[in-house]
Order: structure tokens, then sequence, then C-alpha cells
């Protein structure tokens, strides 16, 4: 019996070279019509699925491989009697080897087509045909991948068949296609659909492997990036292009979401130093050298080895003293030609990273992984919900200008954690605490140790105050106003303290714990 090969592509890449291959090794080729043309142009010899089963395509092509005669010939289970003598009876040969990709339905919706066209490009045959060769991969070889196409004509050379441990890699990728194709689907459809349920009963999330990872958290632990192709329209860490320096290591990736999301809070020229996730240094200025080197005072020796964010592009003043000390990654919207060249001449392994849609926000859903299950939640991209101020001593407008400032910063800090500023600038921060009162005095600690006096500064706790000891330690320093969400049982009791010594006390409404 005469050997089969199925091919019906969207993506004609190789398509060619491995059908002439295949028809060198005695197979027939099948093909439905926008493929069967290519390789007819190209003189490889093909049987349309039309001649296969008898029926013309119809309705623009939307029926045309749904047919006993093509899947029975990719589900049959040869070695079951009863399986080929019906398929004797009813004219269908065996297909051995199915070569498929889908209909371009993610390519589509990035070119901002239509509903209509993007619904036209969801593909039914195809993905049916992947699955049924999967499923019966004991006999069935099936490619989904163009880039697997000379591996497969390898193994036919050298074997004369494709081995079962091939064909059940092939199917589990083929398995794996056709779920992401689906949930791009489910996605994009949620979204165009305007019906947006945050939270569906069932949910599958695409994403789709960019790179493998030198390693995770630790040299032991291996690690790979991901990105999803449904969030294109947002901020992405992701997709951010490194512009010179080492690869992005796992490590560097989640410090970089972290330096970005906090100096994107800012409309003013900012900078933002992260080590290990927190922020070790914070300002904000008119001139965007200053930021740096107001940012880079208030912690120099957490700095080392850090991360560095500008909310504007790095100009050549600031890349020659961003040379000065020893730095893993620099964040930019963009980096001007002289400073990108400086910057490259000398700092071989400083990665430069440039982030793509860096004046949009975020989209989607934050994802948690705990052991057994996903922990779903919306991003926290508001800062408060009231601006009301609780005490008897209103706050100056520059003590309302430091709040706001010390405020946006407290909220990309780990929990429990305290920010100390003053002119627009962190004086020091307290992350990581297991009480309120400890991370007040990390933060005066890391003041003190770099020369800055916390007299007349302010302070901003991410959630309120349990009890008053920190309303009387904030006085012992010098602190003038505080920012804080409210909500505790005790605040009228803060709010006593906060009048005793004549501090200034806003409720925000809003908490920003972060874990």
């Amino acid at each position: 019996m005469t050997r089969r090969a199925l091919i019906s592509v969207s993506d004609k890449r190789g398509v060619v070279d491995f059908a002439k291959a295949l028809v060198e090794l005695g197979y027939e080729i099948i093909s439905s019509s926008g493929t069967a043309k290519v390789l007819r142009e190209n003189n490889v010899p093909v049987i349309e699925v039309s001649e296969i089963t008898g029926f013309p395509e119809i309705m623009g092509g939307r029926v045309k491989t749904l047919h006993p005669k093509i899947h029975g010939g990719l589900l049959a289970v040869r070695d079951n009697p009863e399986y080929m003598r019906q398929l004797e009876e009813q004219d269908i040969q065996p297909i051995d080897i199915v070569a498929i990709n889908l209909y371009p339905f993610e390519e589509t919706v990035k070119k901002g087509a239509d509903l209509e066209e993007i619904i036209e490009n969801i593909d039914i045959g195809g993905p049916a045909m992947v699955r049924a060769s999967a499923k019966n991969h004991k006999f069935t070889t099936i490619i989904v991948d163009p880039d697997d196409y000379d591996f497969v004509i390898h193994e036919l050379r050298e074997k004369g068949e494709t081995s079962l441990e091939t064909r059940r890699k092939l199917a589990l990728k083929a398995f794996r296609h056709t779920a992401f194709y689906d949930s791009v689907i489910s996605a994009v459809l949620n979204e165009k659909f305007d019906i947006n349920e945050k939270f569906p009963e069932e949910l599958s999330i695409p994403i789709r492997k960019k790179y493998s990872l030198r390693y995770g958290e630790n040299p032991h632990q291996e690690a790979s990036l991901y990105i999803s192709p449904v969030e294109y329209t947002g901020l992405s860490i992701a997709e951010s292009e490194v512009l010179h320096g080492k690869e992005m290591s796992y490590n560097n990736f989640l410090d970089v979401e972290a330096a970005v999301n906090l100096v994107k809070e800012f409309n003013e020229t900012a900078c933002v130093i992260v080590k290990h996730n927190n922020p070790c240094g914070v300002a904000v200025r008119d001139n965007q050298l200053e930021a740096y080197k107001e940012a880079l005072a208030r912690d120099p020796k957490s700095a080392f080895g850090g991360i560095v964010a500008f909310n504007k592009p790095v100009n050549i003043e600031t890349a020659k003293v961003l040379t000065e000390i020893f730095l893993e990654v620099i964040i930019a919207p963009d980096f001007n030609e002289d400073a990108l060249t400086f910057l490259k001449e000398k700092k071989k392994n400083l990665r430069l990273v440039r982030i793509k849609n860096f004046e949009k926000k975020p989209v989607g859903l934050e994802y948690r992984r705990v052991s057994g299950g996903l922990l779903l939640q919306d991003r926290d991209l508001e800062l408060y919900k009231e601006w009301n101020v609780v005490t008897t001593r209103e706050p100056t407008q520059e003590e309302v200008e430091d709040l706001l400032f010390a405020w946006k910063v407290v909220k990309h800090v780990k929990s429990n954690s305290v920010v100390i500023a003053k002119n627009k600038a962190t004086v020091g921060i307290g992350p990581g605490q297991t009480s309120r009162v400890d991370s007040l005095e990390t933060a005066v600690k890391k003041a003190k140790e770099f020369g800055f006096s916390t007299e007349g500064t302010v302070l901003a706790s991410e959630a309120f105050f349990p009890f008053r000891d920190s309303i009387d330690e904030a006085a012992k320093h010098g602190i003038k106003a505080i920012i804080q969400p409210g909500g505790s049982i005790r605040d009228p009791e803060v709010i006593e303290a906060a009048d005793e010594h004549g501090i200034a006390m806003v409720f925000t409404g809003m908490r920003h714990f972060k874990h």
C-alpha cells in the first residue's frame, strides 16, 4: 500500500522542500487547495483533498477536510482487524504523515483586523486533523512546526519510518499547539465580544516560550521566559529589548518589573534604584542627572550591583556618571544615541534595556503560582481612594507634595513597609519587616547611615498602624507628616498620638500590601 502524507499549512515555510523529500521517499501527497497550489507551482505532484473525498470545498473553504475519507485515514488503528476491514470496505486509505499549521488567528488580530475577519481565521478542520493524528500517534506522525520537517525527513531516510518516541513527542507538541491556539481565541474573543469575564469558571492562559534563561533565582534552578501573545497592547517587560550587555537573568526580569512599575508612577523626571525587588533610592528632579545622583545618595551601598530605571530617555550627561559604579541593568523608554554609544564602549556587560510600550499601563491580571493552583488578581494600578486629613494640623503644600511622592514609593515596597521622604526624594526605606515599627526603625537607620536627617520629613506606610507606637517613634525623629490608608480599630488612638506630637496625618482609604 502506498504511503500517504497530508499537508495543509498556512505557514508555507519549508513546505516545498519537505514535500519533495517525501515524494522521493515514495509518499503520495494529499493537500488542500492553497497548499496544493504552492506545491504544484514547484513541480510537486499533489492529490487534492476534494479528489479523495469526492466532495468539493464549500462555503469558501470552511468545509473541506471534515470528511470520513480524511478522518478515517487519520484515526485508523492499524493493528485492529475490524478497523482495517472498515477502511477497505469504505475505500479509505490510511494517512501516515500529517503536516498542518493553523489559520493565522494571532497574526490577524495583531494586524488590527475587524471582528468578522478575526472570526473567519478561526481554524476548524485544522485542529480536528491535528488532534485526530495526535490521538493516533501510534501509527500517524503529526507535524505542526516547520522546524521539525528536517528532523522527520532525516529519521525517515535513516530508519524508513519515524520512531514511536518521535511520534509521541510530536503528538504532545501537537496537543499543546491546539490548546494554545484555542486559549488565544478564548482570550481575544473575551475582549472582542466585550464580555470581559475576569474570573471565568475555566481558564486557559496562552503563553509562548521566548527563550531559556541561564538559571532561575539560583544556579541549581532551571528557568525560561515565556511571553503572552494576547497582551501586546500594554507595557511589556517580557518583550523588552536588550540593546547591550549580557543576557537578562531570571532575577533581572523580576527587578526590572519592580523598577519600571515604580518609575512609571511619576510624570516628572524620576530615577529609581532597585535591589532584590525593593527600591533603595528614589528621587524626582527637574534634571535627569540630579535625579540619579539624589537616588544614588540615599543608599549607595545597596545600589552597588543594582537596577536603575528612568522614565525619560537616558542622556549623555547621565550616562557618564552611570559608569562610575557597578550596575546590573539600566532601564529606560529609550537611550539617546550618544549616551548609548558611550555606555556600550565603557561597560561591556552592563545590560541596557529599552522597554516596549513604556508609556502604557500593563494589561491583564497578575498571576502568582501556589502549589496545586494559581492566584489571580487585578493589578494594583490605583493610588488612593480619598485624601482625608484626619488631624488638627493640615500638611503644608510642600508636605503634601512629599506625602504624595512617598505614597507612590511605598506602594512598591515589600510589606510591611515604611518610606521616609523629603524634597521628593527618599530619605530612608524600611521594607519587608514583620512589624511596622521595625520597618520604621529600619528606614531611620538607613537615613542616618548615609548622613540624612529625618527632621522635617514625611512618612508613608502602605497599611494602617495597628498601634500608636510607630507614631510616637516617628515624632522622636522629627517626622512632621504621615500618610497611611487608615482603617484600624485603633485609628482614634493613632490620630490622637499624631495630634499630641503636632504631626499632620492623611488617610487614603486604600491599602497597598505587596507580598
